[in-house]
């Protein structure tokens, strides 16, 4: 009795897990979508400005991303 209680425990541990990191990779691929769209609107309002948007936005993507990869690490660990 005891030892499939622990079996379910773990087994509901190892699920969050993976909802967590499918959640976080979600999250990462809509927050990058944003920012894609809305470098987008403003090199179409000052077109003048491009390389300066560009920038700021793989750089944005790149924090974004890192934060995600984090994210699906510390739940890939917490598997075990």
């Amino acid at each position: 009795m005891v030892f499939s209680t622990l079996l379910a425990a773990e087994g509901l541990a190892q699920l969050g897990c993976g909802l967590g990191a499918g959640i976080a990779t979600i999250g990462a691929g809509l927050g990058i979508g944003k920012i894609g769209g809305s470098a987008m609107d403003a090199i179409a309002r000052q077109p003048e400005a491009t390389g300066k948007i560009q920038t700021n936005m793989i750089l944005t993507s790149a924090f974004v991303e890192g934060c995600a990869l984090f994210a699906i690490a510390a739940c890939a660990f917490l598997i075990k």
